[in-house]
């Protein structure tokens, strides 16, 4: 993220009970720094998924920290968070899918381990991401 720092100060050493006076403006260029968080209901990909192409045109392999998501841009990085033991991980987007209203993302089986969900089917986790604004 390039962040430009614009900063500038005012002498008033002229005045009576003067001081300096600086001023700091923070902006991003094309980026919002908003991140966005969710509560919705995972899966995890099937071991029968392996090796095959992903809609990106990746291999999905279960090792591998990644996600499907409907809508989010192939590549975005996505925090998921399992609420019941407070662990989380970092997966990239590589894939469309869960076809289904009830669940929003799909996670690979790495990620399904790494945050204690594996072996539940669904569970309720905690999606945050910084949105694409390019």
């Amino acid at each position: 993220m390039l962040i430009s720092f614009l900063s500038f100060s005012q002498d008033l050493s002229d005045q009576p009970d003067s001081k300096t006076v600086v001023d700091s403006v923070a902006s991003s260029s094309n980026h919002s720094s908003k991140l966005i968080s969710k509560t919705v209901y995972a899966t995890y990909y099937h071991r029968k998924f392996e090796g095959r192409k992903t809609t990106s045109g990746a291999r999905y392999r279960r090792s591998k920290m990644t996600a499907a998501h409907m809508k989010l841009p192939f590549g975005t990085i996505v925090t998921v968070t399992n609420p019941t033991n407070g662990e989380s991980v970092d997966v990239e987007i590589n894939d469309r899918g869960p076809h289904s209203r009830k669940f929003k993302i799909d996670l690979s089986e790495a990620a399904a381990k790494a945050i204690g969900i594996y072996g539940k089917g669904v569970a309720k986790v905690e999606i945050s991401y910084l949105p694409d604004t390019d």
